[in-house]
């Protein structure tokens, strides 16, 4: 299954918290070990997951699976929100930035 998502983590977070988000990726299962933007950043069976850095916030684009993007997506949702201390979500969903320049 495709996804296409964007979170409100805007590019103007402070160094300290873009460490955070960097442990938060590291953490999720799939992970490559890759930090390269043209290289897949999750893989697995089925599983092609890219991020990258955009004026609308992080986005995270390509394929996994249904079963396991139900747990994996709010997982790390949650793992984000815990380490930067604010929701994070899809600003088309009504979330918004906490850091903006």
């Amino acid at each position: 299954m495709e996804h296409d998502i964007n979170l409100n983590i805007h590019y103007t977070i402070p160094k300290d918290l873009w460490e955070k988000v960097v442990e938060v990726f590291h953490s999720m299962p799939y992970w490559s070990g890759n930090e390269c933007n043209a290289d897949v950043m999750w893989i697995g069976d089925d599983i092609e997951l890219y991020y990258s850095v955009e004026p609308g916030g992080i986005q995270i684009t390509g394929q996994m699976p249904y079963e396991i993007w139900r747990k994996w997506y709010p997982d790390l949702k949650r793992k984000l929100t815990d380490v930067l201390d604010y929701e994070i979500g899809e600003p088309e969903e009504g979330y918004d930035f906490r850091y903006w320049e």
